[in-house]
């Protein structure tokens, strides 16, 4: 079963991710902002197969957690959609930069999420592969 890691420090937006993973047939663990998604990757023996992370949180904005997750070649396959309110296009390039794979807005429609997911998921593992 895929895994997903969701990062939101908001717990109603946190249970509508998990929610409608769940409902896909992914396996769901949950991070309440950037510092939490590090040690809980960092901790890991079983990392998740795709990130969905929020930009504004406390403590590690989702910006600086993707640039982190990122630089560390343990966790540089790891499929990352950002899920945030910031839409201005400034923001979806600073988080394209980072190195994000995919950016939804919120309100993000649920089956839009799922297939989201599921399409970089499929890019990620074609990366793995092919390095």
């Amino acid at each position: 079963m895929p895994r997903v890691l969701v990062v939101d420090d908001t717990a109603s937006i946190r249970f509508l991710i998990r929610t409608n993973m769940e409902l896909a047939g992914f396996d769901v663990d949950e991070a309440v902002d950037g510092a939490d998604c590090l040690k809980f990757l960092r901790a890991a023996e079983v990392l998740p197969d795709v990130i969905t992370v929020d930009v504004m949180m406390p403590r590690l904005d989702g910006i600086s957690t993707v640039a982190a997750i990122r630089a560390d070649p343990r966790m540089q396959h790891i499929a990352i959609v950002m899920v945030t309110t910031q839409g201005h296009p400034a923001d979806i390039q600073r988080a394209t930069t980072a190195g994000v794979d995919a950016y939804l807005t919120k309100p993000f429609d649920p089956d839009l999420l799922v297939l989201t997911v599921r399409d970089v998921i499929g890019r990620s593992d074609i990366r793995r592969e092919s390095s």
